[in-house]
């Protein structure tokens, strides 16, 4: 391994993530070297890591090869490994064009949650294939302090619970898990949104991210909360044969989310790369030693 390692630093929707190049897969990156680099002070900063690597160089990837050239190996800022983020694959294709690798249009990203579907427009944004919600039956509440809400009960590969409130500030200030119930609904915590109206097929979220607190963004909450929408607003895609469509303002910018006839749902936003630089190797030796 070289003294110094690539870097760069990207966000979207200010979900901000460390990318490290690594089209073989040489370098090591062990969950305390992860942990390192995302820590805020100490580090370079970031919500998560983005590894990118070639499929066919990653044993976790090389089955998707032949759909997906490049693998985003992804962490979560503790270390973690993680199946997929939404806001980190736009980003991650985004670094593909930066560097040349990809151009504007259509390309296949591989995720630990499966090949992803990615369009890089001319204007700049990103759209990434979501897959399907799943609706849940059963009443959900989500309550803070004496307020309590009901509540839409959400998967999109992770559980989320969907609260339609008067105005955000009824929120709290998200540092703990809103209390919700029954207890049976939600048996590895959930993540809650809280919503209100902007206009007609637009609205505005908060969340708290499980394990995380609240959060600039949510790729998956703000898909969670357009399905939601659109089943109080009367629309169900799969069974109207029409496309809705809700612009979803979260805390770090503005994601335009589409639920298609055929179930499945697209995420438009920005992606952006603010810096690149390199990691001193024996700092990140150090870090992930002590």
């Amino acid at each position: 391994m070289s003294t110094r390692i690539a870097f760069l630093k990207g966000h979207g929707t200010e979900n901000d993530f460390v990318i490290v190049p690594d089209p073989e897969n040489a370098i090591d990156l062990p969950p305390a070297a992860v942990a390192a680099l995302c820590d805020r002070r100490a580090g370079i900063g970031g919500d998560g890591l983005l590894h990118v690597v070639r499929s066919a160089a990653h044993p976790e990837a090389m089955g998707m090869a032949a759909e997906a050239e490049w693998f985003m190996d992804y962490r979560n800022g503790d270390g973690s490994v993680a199946e997929m983020c939404g806001n980190g694959v736009r980003v991650f294709a985004r670094y593909l064009q930066r560097v040349g690798h990809v151009t504007e249009g259509d390309l296949a990203v591989a995720t630990r949650g499966g090949v992803k579907t990615v369009h890089i427009a001319k204007d700049g944004d990103v759209t990434v294939g979501m897959g399907r919600a799943v609706l849940p039956e059963g009443d959900v509440t989500v309550s803070v302090g004496e307020r309590s809400w009901p509540a839409r009960n959400v998967n999109m590969g992770n559980p989320h619970a969907v609260a339609f409130v008067d105005d955000l500030s009824h929120a709290g200030d998200l540092l703990s898990p809103p209390p919700f119930s029954p207890a049976a609904a939600y048996p590895d915590g959930v993540n809650v949104e809280f919503v209100v109206d902007r206009g007609p097929g637009h609205v505005a979220l908060r969340v708290h991210e499980r394990g995380s607190g609240e959060t600039r963004s949510c790729g998956t909450g703000a898909c969670a909360v357009a399905v939601a929408a659109a089943r109080r607003d009367g629309a169900d895609p799969t069974a109207t044969g029409a496309p809705a469509t809700y612009t979803v303002d979260v805390p770090g910018g503005t994601l335009v989310i589409t639920e298609r006839p055929d179930g499945e749902i697209e995420m438009t936003g920005p992606a952006v790369i603010v810096a690149e630089g390199e990691i001193d190797a024996d700092w990140l030796e150090a870090a992930t030693s002590a």
